[in-house]
């Protein structure tokens, strides 16, 4: 399936909650959300009087708003899923770590972008380095320990110095360690699911795809 190119707020509408696709400017704009809540297209108006939803219907919507949240097409989402299948513990807590811990989310979680579509187009563009070396992968897997950071030709470009500015007025997660001067920050540690900033309920995906 295509990457989806069109209009964010779309997205959000359809989920019916923000999905912060835009980044920081979610908070500063005023919201398709707040302006239109119902969803698009022509029967969105209509769709707040239909009967209560499915449980497949709910385990449907919460994988689709997960997988948006990340940007991520349906196979790329699937194909993780059936990775932390194999995994021990719990399969949906896993989930969201191995989300978290790819390279185009560290980008946006460290602060290097303003969103992770940026995020993502920065590692394609060759911007990022993890533990010193180039990566333009952006599933990349980043491990605890591992070193992210702009290359040092890439640190006066315009939409990097804005993210790390408005970075600077935000709390990072815990499991991340940033110095926005150098532009460089550090994975310390796999993130619990209570240090995962998502309000997912990730057991509805695991249920959808139990199936």
């Amino acid at each position: 399936m295509a990457r989806y190119t069109g209009p964010a707020c779309k997205l959000c509408r359809r989920e019916g909650t923000k999905l912060f696709l835009k980044g920081t400017r979610c908070l500063t704009e005023k919201c398709a959300v707040e302006r239109r809540a119902y969803a698009p297209g022509q029967h969105g108006q209509s769709s707040g009087r239909r009967r209560k939803a499915s449980e497949y219907a709910r385990q449907l919507r919460e994988k689709q708003k997960v997988k948006r949240i990340y940007g991520l097409s349906e196979r790329q989402f699937r194909n993780i899923f059936d990775r932390v299948l194999k995994e021990p513990g719990v399969t949906g807590e896993a989930l969201l770590v191995a989300l978290e811990s790819r390279l185009d989310n560290l980008v946006y979680r460290m602060g290097f972008a303003v969103s992770r579509r940026q995020a993502r187009q920065l590692v394609r563009h060759r911007h990022i380095k993890v533990n010193g070396r180039t990566v333009d992968i952006p599933s990349y897997r980043v491990r605890p320990g591992d070193e992210v950071q702009v290359a040092d030709a890439s640190r006066e470009l315009v939409q990097v110095k804005l993210a790390l500015e408005q970075f600077g007025r935000s709390q990072p997660v815990s499991w991340i360690h940033v110095d926005t001067d150098k532009a460089v920050g550090k994975m310390t540690e796999r993130p619990s699911r209570d240090a995962i900033p998502i309000a997912a309920q990730e057991q509805l995906i695991v249920e959808l795809y139990s199936k």
